[in-house]
C-alpha cells in the first residue's frame, strides 16, 4: 500500500507549552484545546482567527463540552464544571485523585454523555494512573487501573469499540463497549507502534471510513491506520512534540493538531519555533461530532 504524505500549516501562534485536548464546538463554530502545564484553555475561530483564552489556575489535562452550553474539565487532581469562557469553575464534590503521584490528562465525552478521563504518573514511568467516568450525576467510577500515561480515546459511532492510548506501551489497545450502558471489557492490542519510526503515540480521533489518525510524540507528525491497522497517510510537522488532533469544521472536513514545547531544550526550541502552536491540515475525509456532557 503506498502512503499519502501530507504538511500541516500554522493555523494559531499559540506556544502553548503543553497543547492538548482539541475538540471542535459546532455551536458557536470554534475549536477549544488546553495548554496543560500553561494552565489554560483556549478558543479559536478558524473563520475569524479570533483567539481567547481563560486561565484554570492549576493544570488542566483535558476539556469537553457541556449540553448545556458550559465545560466539563479534568483538573489537576479531579473534574470541574464552567460556563462556556471559564467562568463559575467550580470543582466536581466528592471525587479527588492523589495529585502528589498523578496528575490528570486526556479526555472525552462519550457517546452516553460522561466525561471520561485518566490519569498519568508525574515521573511518567511508574503505572500509578486510572481512567475515570465522570457521570452528570457527580458520580465518579474507575474504568482502568495500572496506566502510565492516559491518553487517547475515540469511540466507534456503533458505540461497541473504544480505541485508547496509554503512551508508554507504545500501542493503541481496543474495548468491547456494551453498546446500551458502556460497559468495557475484552481489551485487546489493534496497533503495536515502533517508537523509532513514529514516535510515541498520543491522541487519536476516527474518521468517518473508520480509520484512525494518531499523534506521535517525539514523531512530528500524524499518521492515519485503516480498520486492519495498515498505514495509509502521514501527515508531516515541524515540530517534534504533536500530542493530540481533532475534525472540525462545518463538515468536520478540516483536522487541527496540537503540540508542545514543554520538553524540548532551550537549543531545540531554537530549532522549532513553531513548537507549542496549533496546525492545520485538509485530511480528505471527515471525521465524527464530539459528544456532549449530560
Amino acid at each position: 500500500m503506498s502512503v499519502r504524505e501530507l504538511r500541516a500549516d500554522v493555523a494559531l501562534e499559540v506556544q502553548a507549552l503543553l497543547g492538548e485536548g482539541p475538540v471542535w464546538d459546532d455551536r458557536d463554530s470554534s475549536l477549544l484545546f488546553v495548554d496543560i502545564e500553561g494552565e489554560r484553555v483556549h478558543r479559536f475561530d478558524p473563520s475569524t482567527g479570533a483567539h481567547t483564552s481563560f486561565a484554570t489556575g492549576a493544570v488542566v489535562g483535558s476539556v469537553g463540552l457541556r449540553a448545556d452550553g458550559g465545560l466539563v474539565l479534568a483538573m489537576l487532581g479531579g473534574f470541574a464544571l464552567s460556563g462556556p469562557s471559564g467562568e463559575d469553575l467550580e470543582p466536581v464534590a466528592g471525587f479527588a485523585a492523589d495529585a502528589t503521584r498523578v496528575r490528570f490528562n486526556d479526555g472525552e465525552v462519550d457517546p452516553w454523555g460522561r466525561f471520561v478521563a485518566g490519569t498519568m504518573d508525574w515521573g511518567k514511568t511508574e503505572p500509578l494512573g486510572e481512567l475515570y467516568e465522570l457521570s452528570p450525576d457527580g458520580s465518579v467510577t474507575t474504568l482502568v487501573t495500572g496506566v502510565t500515561i492516559s491518553n487517547g480515546l475515540a469511540w466507534t459511532p456503533d458505540h461497541r469499540t473504544l480505541y485508547y492510548v496509554d503512551t508508554p506501551t507504545l500501542g493503541v489497545d481496543v474495548f468491547d463497549v456494551d453498546p446500551v450502558d458502556g460497559t468495557l471489557s475484552g481489551r485487546r492490542r489493534h496497533l503495536d507502534i515502533e517508537e523509532a519510526e513514529h514516535g510515541r503515540p498520543d491522541g487519536i480521533a476516527l474518521d468517518v471510513e473508520g480509520c484512525l489518525w494518531v499523534a506521535f510524540y517525539g514523531g512530528s507528525r500524524v499518521c492515519r491506520f485503516t480498520p486492519d491497522g495498515q498505514l495509509d497517510t502521514i501527515v508531516r510537522l515541524p515540530a517534534s512534540c504533536v500530542t493530540s488532533v481533532a475534525f472540525a469544521g462545518e463538515d468536520l472536513d478540516t483536522l487541527f493538531v496540537t503540540t508542545a514545547r514543554t520538553d524540548l531544550e532551550a537549543s531545540a526550541r531554537a530549532g522549532e519555533p513553531h513548537a507549542g502552536d496549533l496546525f492545520v491540515v485538509e485530511p480528505g475525509t471527515s471525521g465524527l461530532s464530539p459528544a456532549r456532557f449530560g
